[in-house]
């Protein structure tokens, strides 16, 4: 089963199976995210994943499912699935835990998959914690599923076993694709003489994100933009002095930047679904300011609503999609590439983004395959 890594250009669809009479049970940790919600066929058919558990002493009125119940072994041992399917959520997992939880899986005979999203944590500035727990997991499981042939070929080097490339959903509803994509082609219409905007977003600056570098090559480089505006959004607890995690030199770097007039600065809490496809949609380009990582779903949001993305050069993010890059990781910056990047942006030499119709037929695809997977696994656990 293969389908193309970047998710660019349709690929070849994979044998589907025929019907069959039962629905294959997955729990997948967790079922409520974005991307695995958008793994299953849009009629609801496919494989039937369970719930995300209500963790104890939560409130029945509270959205909250974090931290992933599924994860605990007395719910192994005490819960029925055909296939046990692991995303994300298992970073407050010690690497016992995690060993007790394969355990668990075997004594029930349920067949372990694990999409490997992450083989560097953007949330952990060391990575020895989250290597170990990649230790557990990617040896352990009968299946091992990742987004991009960079971090296959990542994992075969590093544990000899061999990955699933299936590429990332789309993330934005496609109703809310389908109204941007219309506002856009009204925009392409115009008159040339709107702005030009580029977005730097540092939200809560987790371990992963580094914009300070960036900040004065985008300045410098949109100065001599006609047209052009770099808007900066973050969140209060980084920009704002009682932030919990106030970062002293970004926002005192901002606030100049803001009073001369360089940079449209939004500081603001944490944004809902509604708002940040909105403030995405608004953007000409989205630089990730990353230093380390694997894989993003922004990315995604971004190529689902016409939004440029410029990428650096740390993990598989230019193997995930079609994206202008720049050099950045722990050791290195490129100012040259980046200014040369967001300037290539401007001037319209940008990659294509998916429509609406390329996006079903990919989902559609990615639900086909994943279910065929499980089926395969099915008859006993590695």
């Amino acid at each position: 089963m293969t389908l193309s890594a970047s998710g660019a250009g349709l690929p070849t669809a994979p044998a589907v199976p025929r019907p069959r009479a039962s629905r294959v049970v997955v729990a997948s940790v967790p079922s409520g995210h974005v991307y695995v919600r958008h793994l299953a066929p849009e009629d609801g058919s496919g494989p039937r994943r369970l719930p995300d558990p209500r963790p104890t002493g939560v409130p029945a009125a509270s959205q909250q499912w974090w931290p992933p119940v599924m994860l605990d072994p007395r719910w192994v041992e005490t819960h029925d699935a055909d296939v046990f399917h692991l995303h994300f959520g298992f970073d407050a997992r010690s690497v016992g835990d995690l060993e007790e939880l394969v355990a668990a899986l075997r004594r029930r005979g349920v067949p372990l998959v694990f999409t490997v999203h992450d083989l560097r944590n953007p949330h952990h500035a060391d990575r020895r914690m989250h290597d170990a727990q990649l230790d557990v997991l990617v040896p352990a499981a009968d299946a091992l599923v990742t987004l991009t042939t960079g971090a296959a070929a990542e994992i075969r080097r590093r544990w000899g076993r061999e990955a699933v490339v299936l590429p990332h959903p789309h993330v934005v509803p496609f109703d809310v694709m389908q109204r941007t994509a219309k506002m856009r082609e009204v925009r392409r219409r115009g008159v040339r003489d709107r702005e030009f905007r580029v977005g730097l977003h540092v939200k809560s600056l987790r371990a992963g994100m580094h914009p300070h570098p960036l900040l004065p090559v985008l300045v410098d480089t949109l100065r001599d933009l006609p047209g052009a505006v770099l808007q900066v959004n973050g969140h209060r607890d980084v920009l704002e002095p009682d932030g919990a995690r106030h970062d002293a030199a970004l926002a005192d770097a901002l606030r100049e930047h803001e009073a001369r007039g360089e940079v449209d600065l939004r500081v603001h809490d944490f944004l809902d679904d509604d708002a940040l496809w909105s403030y995405l949609a608004s953007l000409d380009v989205s630089v990730l300011p990353y230093r380390f990582g694997t894989h993003s779903g922004w990315l995604e949001a971004c190529r689902d609503l016409g939004t440029t993305v410029v990428a650096p050069t740390c993990g598989y993010f230019a193997d995930q999609a079609p994206v202008l890059t720049y050099t950045h990781d722990e050791e290195h910056f490129g100012a040259t590439a980046l200014a040369d990047a967001v300037r290539a942006a401007y001037a319209g030499h940008v990659p294509p983004s998916p429509t609406v119709e390329d996006r079903r037929q990919q989902r559609a695809l990615l639900a086909a395959a994943h279910d065929e997977l499980y089926r395969s696994l099915l008859g006993g656990a590695r």
